[in-house]
């Protein structure tokens, strides 16, 4: 979700700015905030019992995140941190709220993010149980192409690297790079030196 940033500061956003590797929010805090992304990246993800990190998205530029759970009072289920120097717009949840309230229009695009993210969470749990690497792979870079406005073959830039696409995939990053060197066999993907087009 994409919300002006005028709108989001008359309704008491305030940026912030993390520092590469600042934890945002813990698992298990409560959700307290709306996210917009002005700059940077950030990744959600949890950790196994026995310590394995498992990315669950890598969101960019003009995303958001932390909104979900301000409509169900939960806490949060992962952790968000910044992979680099990452300027976000945060706003309260009440704050929020009454913007939606006041902004109808938001409202429904918000509906229709929300609605997208379950439509490609199916999408992404069904690929995650099939023992098929390639098949993953491509799961992954379709949810992140459906992102992309151009509508090209072999055009969308993975900005991944190898070690985030095994963690988003639960596959071992040896495994990665040999599916990587299958689909660019079989034409599926390019590469440029180690990006990934697809």
């Amino acid at each position: 979700m994409n919300i002006d940033q005028a709108i989001l500061h008359e309704f008491g956003g305030e940026n912030i700015r993390y520092i590469r590797k600042e934890t945002i929010f813990k698992e298990g805090d409560h959700s307290l905030y709306y996210f917009q992304i002005l700059s940077g990246k950030v990744k959600l993800n949890t950790f196994n019992e026995n310590g394995k990190e498992f990315i669950q998205n890598i969101l960019g530029k003009n995303q958001s995140f932390g909104d979900p759970l301000l409509f169900i009072d939960r806490l949060y289920p992962t952790n968000a941190v910044s992979l680099e120097t990452t300027e976000v717009i945060r706003m309260p949840k009440n704050n929020f709220l009454l913007m939606l309230e006041k902004h109808p229009d938001i409202s429904l695009e918000m509906n229709a993010c929300l609605s997208q993210r379950l439509y490609y969470n199916s999408l992404m749990v069904r690929n995650m149980a099939s023992q098929d690497p390639i098949h993953r792979l491509q799961g992954l870079m379709d949810y992140l192409k459906s992102y992309y406005d151009g509508d090209c073959q072999q055009c969308f830039p993975v900005e991944l690297t190898r070690q985030q696409i095994a963690d988003l995939t639960g596959l071992r990053v040896e495994t990665v790079i040999r599916t990587v060197k299958k689909m660019v066999n079989n034409n599926t993907i390019k590469l440029d030196g180690r990006r990934i087009f697809y």
